[in-house]
């Protein structure tokens, strides 16, 4: 039966993928659920999602429903955020929503949270998931800090002083973190944690991992519909 569902996934995966378009670009199309936009991390790409949006498909999201923002991985995520601001716009344009919900991964964290803290996001964001997020940094930005987002993703920098004080969850947006001690990229691990979050401890999940863990990608979609 598990063989079956994870063939069925990669099917539905694959089609997921022709139908995205996998872009930065949200495509016209008519959505009858709050849209949801997936934000990659750190030398990610849209790609990345593929096995989340299969099963969001699987279990009756359609394309309309469904965005993947990419970015510039290496330029400032405060620079990045403003591209999201811009594409949720986009989103709500293209759909007619009200709200959208984010669903990130890894650096994708500061992406999103800088859009909903400092860019004014907050009344346009239903849900945000962050599975595996940088919220607070990581040590492991030390092996990268050619690029401005590492050094910005460090810990004790400047960006994450700005971006992390005050209310860490403001205003009406539902929060939702997964993290796990086995991560191995987010270290500390408790650095996705954000004050005032639903934070779901996973026993055991690599940082990657958690991109086609589909545990963890169902309980994302339960939060997403609560």
């Amino acid at each position: 039966m598990r063989r079956l569902r994870n063939l069925l996934l990669a099917v539905v995966s694959a089609v997921a993928l022709a139908a995205f378009g996998m872009s930065g670009t949200a495509d016209a199309a008519t959505t009858s659920r709050t849209p949801v936009i997936f934000v990659h991390g750190f030398v990610g790409s849209a790609s990345n999602w593929a096995t989340a949006e299969g099963l969001f498909v699987a279990d009756g999201y359609s394309a309309g429903d469904l965005f993947a923002y990419q970015y510039d991985w290496s330029q400032s995520n405060a620079a990045s955020a403003a591209g999201l601001a811009a594409y949720v716009r986009q989103v709500l344009a293209t759909t007619g929503a009200h709200q959208v919900d984010i669903v990130n991964h890894s650096m994708g964290g500061l992406v999103s949270d800088w859009y909903v803290k400092r860019l004014g996001g907050q009344p346009y964001v239903r849900h945000l998931a962050s599975i595996a997020g940088a919220n607070h940094g990581t040590t492991a930005a030390g092996a990268c800090l050619v690029n401005l987002s590492c050094v910005e993703m460090y810990p004790g920098s400047t960006f994450l002083a700005t971006l992390n004080s005050g209310d860490e969850t403001p205003g009406d947006t539902q929060y939702a973190t997964w993290y796990s001690p086995c991560d191995g990229v987010i270290t500390p691990y408790t650095s996705t944690r954000l004050s005032g979050a639903v934070n779901n401890l996973v026993t055991c999940q690599t940082h990657v991992g958690f991109l086609t863990d589909i545990a963890t990608l169902q309980s994302v979609e339960h939060f997403l519909s609560s």
